[in-house]
């Protein structure tokens, strides 16, 4: 047993060693799939989990009340429910204004809470950029602070009273910008608007001839009930006209935001690990078609199966754990830097991977190790050791029709096509990774081609964060699948080139020229490639479509024109390198080297 492990060590030390260039490309190719995997998990994390963080970071209360009167009667209504059964903690009343802010030339609706400048035990907003509430100076909810533009130390307008701005800070008592729920005292009817803190003595200043009205933050023995807790009916009369919200409530709220984000990431999360295992299998692909001889001499020196599977095992586990812990720690170190949950929560995905997407990126590294394996097994099993040892590619099949077609061709386009007849799955593979990456950036150009409806906030309208942050969504997995789908280009190429050095080096002895024979392999990477392109701008427009509503508009024929030769272009840039330099390899070198 010792014997053979030692055997099985030697046989991959001196495979890694022999192709340096091959071992490299798998390695990259596993990472790429890995870290692709591992940051569409951590992307989902990120906006799935948002409030939950918010309100454990901010003390979130369960219940927040807000009364259907005003004045020393909204107290009077609030006071027994402090000490009612059911209720653990709580905090306020706060007053509560519904005024108007004014900042260069926008004014809008602003709800405008009174807080202590000592934090309270429950609902104390995190502050995220400056200080906490001082008399004159005012707070702004982070996401209604964004789509202002306003900054710490900027001077703002309440209600004709300029304030400067102390900070900005996120809470989970209320839904962020723009679902704070502003109304008219005693209306239940909601309006858009953003919310800000002020300090409790420049109240009274602000409201003017206003009443005030108040809200109470409670904590319940039982965080899932809700106001059933004052009374045996789940709708008590006594409450009607008064606003009230469950945590529940306002995670659901807040979750609107993220919607429309979460399914583009969702959508594109497939789509990029469909990219990413297309590389992986062009390169293991090749490989495997590399290693048909060596399978033969494995056999001829009396190996078995289950010796072969050891020696291919171990290799590709190796390289698929290697690589399953640098994309592991790339994809999940990336992810807060390419997109964050919406600015008025918290969330991060924590310094280290949970144990299920440590488990997911080191399945598929072993699931790539197992598939990569099983083919040379299942060869060797079914193949004979003189068939093997041939290493005879994929013989093209012959018709009059395609050879009469053949003789009129240019030499240049003759090679690539021969070349994908050799080896179609590698042909398929490309048509696949370009159709994914054009469908994903067909989807980018539909989004951008949207009017989209900006948000009343009363005498001014501002952005809407949903749109906003879904073409955000949109545009990160088309720059993830650019990026996957140009490495996925270049492991392919340099795959064909090493693979092709001796078709090519024939056509060249038969008097093709350099300059030919790079055409050539560059053209076996268009061909297939310009199917995908074909099939993945409607794919792409069917899928932006399909999480849409309501009307939309189509993006001009003349940008989805442009895209496609762009990456038609990009694909030709990519294969122009390797294709010159692998022409330019001498011919009688690389005949020399061929196997006997």
């Amino acid at each position: 047993m010792n014997g053979r492990l030692l055997l099985v060590c030697r046989l991959l030390v001196r495979d890694l060693r022999r192709r340096r260039t091959e071992t490299v490309l798998l390695l990259v190719a596993i990472t790429t799939a890995t870290a692709t995997l591992t940051l569409s998990l951590a992307l989902n994390e990120l906006v799935t989990r948002p409030y939950q963080q918010t309100r454990a970071a901010t003390a979130g209360p369960d219940l927040v009340i807000e009364p259907g009167s005003t004045g020393p009667e909204a107290l009077a209504a609030l006071s027994p429910l402090t000490a009612a059964p059911g209720v653990t903690g709580h905090s306020g009343p706060y007053p509560l204004l519904f005024k108007m802010l004014t900042v260069r030339d926008l004014t809008v609706r602003v709800v405008v809470e009174g807080r202590d400048a000592t934090p309270a035990a429950l609902d104390r907003p995190a502050v995220t950029d400056g200080t906490w509430v001082r008399p004159g100076g005012v707070v702004i909810e982070r996401a209604f602070a964004d789509a202002l533009g306003v900054h710490t130390g900027d001077t703002v307008s309440i209600d004709g009273h300029p304030m400067q701005v102390a900070g900005t800070a996120v809470t989970a008592a209320r839904p962020a910008y723009p679902y704070v729920a502003w109304h008219i005292p005693s209306s239940i009817l909601h309006e858009a608007g953003g919310l800000v803190w002020v300090d409790r003595s420049d109240i009274a200043t602000l409201a003017g001839t206003q009443p005030l009205t108040y809200t109470l933050n409670l904590k319940l023995a039982d965080p899932q009930a809700d106001i059933s807790v004052f009374g045996p009916e789940r709708r008590n009369p006594k409450f009607r006209g008064w606003h009230i919200r469950t945590w529940q409530q306002i995670a659901d709220v807040n979750g609107r935001l993220n919607k429309k984000a979460q399914e583009a990431l969702l959508v594109g999360s497939w789509l990029l690990t469909i990219l990413a295992l297309t590389g992986v299998a062009g390169i293991v692909a090749g490989r495997i078609i590399g290693q048909r001889r060596r399978v033969g001499l494995l056999k001829a020196v009396g190996a078995g199966p289950a010796m072969i599977a050891a020696v291919h095992l171990a290799e590709y586990l190796v390289v698929g754990l290697a690589a399953a812990g640098i994309g592991l720690a790339a994809g999940w170190l990336a992810a807060p830097l390419l997109f964050g949950p919406t600015a008025g929560l918290i969330g991060s995905v924590g310094a280290h991977p949970p144990l299920r997407v440590v488990a997911a990126a080191t399945a598929l590294a072993l699931g790539i190790a197992v598939a990569a394996t099983l083919v040379p097994v299942v060869r060797a099993a079914a193949t004979s050791t003189i068939h093997t040892l041939a290493d005879a590619a994929t013989p093209p099949r012959r018709r009059r029709w395609a050879i009469w077609l053949s003789r009129r061709l240019p030499t240049a386009l003759l090679i690539g096509i021969r070349i994908n007849a050799r080896r179609p799955h590698r042909a398929r593979l490309v048509t696949a990774n370009t159709l994914v990456s054009t469908a994903t950036l067909a989807a980018v150009l539909m989004a951008q081609a949207q009017d989209h409806t900006p948000v009343p906030l009363g005498h001014s309208t501002l952005p809407d964060r949903r749109d906003e942050r879904t073409i955000q969504a949109i545009l990160l997995v088309a720059v993830v699948a650019c990026v996957v789908a140009l490495l996925n280009t270049i492991v392919s190429t340099w795959a064909a080139v090493l693979d092709t050095r001796q078709p090519l080096a024939v056509a060249r002895a038969l008097g093709a020229t350099p300059g030919q024979a790079a055409t050539g392999l560059a053209v076996a990477q268009l061909l297939p490639a310009v199917p995908g392109v074909a099939a993945g701008i409607p794919i792409g427009i069917g899928l932006y479509l399909l999480f849409s509503n309501g009307d939309q508009q189509y993006a001009p024929a003349s940008w989805l024109l442009a895209m496609a030769l762009g990456v038609l272009l990009a694909i030709a840039a990519l294969t122009a390198l390797p294709a010159m330099a692998a022409a330019r390899h001498p011919v009688a070198d690389t005949l020399q080297s061929a196997p006997a």
